[in-house]
């Protein structure tokens, strides 16, 4: 079975739009765990604009299933990471400018930068995740790593599938098919959503983990909506 770790970055977005603790970060990723998720996710980023690194720290005996970090590996973010020894660290090359990660490693460019990086994550105990593209090339530089798994962007995927393009799935499984034979271990996320996690899994051999967060609580908003307004309703009467 796939496991689903869920992003709560967007929980931290909604509290810092306000200040305060509302909603509380802790507490969601408590009652997310309960309600099944195999792991919470967090993508902690220079400007704190969503998880702060104190989050990161506080999270740490909260997150009772698989706790995965991702990030791109600064200083602040390795020292954080090595502090807290998560389960998993998930390297993503994103500028300090970026809205949201939009690219995956060149890791025929950048490795010897990822040998050193994968090798000291190792070190420390914790699996360590590549986030890349789909060309085979940069799927056999990512094995010379020595990496454990990598995960797959995901989002020209699901451009293609949102309007009908059903080949588009190719390309991912054929990286897939090759990591498996290299010894990776596969995970993917980005625009992952309830209208294509089903097709896209069904397509990717031994695909470990997904990582979603803007679609699942946005998709939450929508499909739990109607329940919060009826209880305000019911105490209004």
């Amino acid at each position: 079975m796939t496991k689903l770790s869920v992003n709560i970055n967007k929980i931290a977005t909604l509290r810092n739009s306000r200040g305060g603790n509302v909603p509380n970060l802790l507490q969601v990723a408590s009652d997310i765990q309960s309600f099944g998720a195999d792991g919470i996710t967090i993508h902690p980023r220079p400007d704190e604009r969503h998880i702060r690194y104190q989050d990161a720290y506080d999270l740490k005996p909260i997150v009772t299933t698989e706790y995965n970090i991702e990030g791109n590996p600064i200083k602040k973010f390795t020292d954080l990471v090595l502090e807290i020894k998560p389960t998993q660290v998930t390297l993503v090359p994103d500028g300090d400018d970026v809205l949201t990660s939009n690219a995956g490693w060149d890791t025929v460019k950048h490795q010897s930068f990822l040998q050193e990086m994968v090798a000291e994550f190792k070190s420390a105990g914790i699996r360590t995740s590549i986030f890349i593209e789909t060309d085979l090339k940069l799927i056999e530089a990512a094995a010379k790593t020595g990496v454990d798994r990598i995960e797959l962007y995901t989002e020209d995927f699901a451009i293609a599938f949102e309007k009908g393009n059903k080949e588009a799935v190719k390309p991912y499984t054929e990286a897939a098919i090759l990591a498996n034979e290299l010894g990776m271990g596969i995970n993917a996320g980005h625009d992952l959503n309830l209208d294509n996690i089903e097709f896209f899994k069904n397509n990717i051999p031994n695909l470990a983990e997904v990582s979603i967060g803007h679609a699942l609580i946005s998709e939450s908003i929508y499909l739990g909506i109607e329940n919060v307004v009826n209880m305000y309703l019911h105490r209004l009467q």
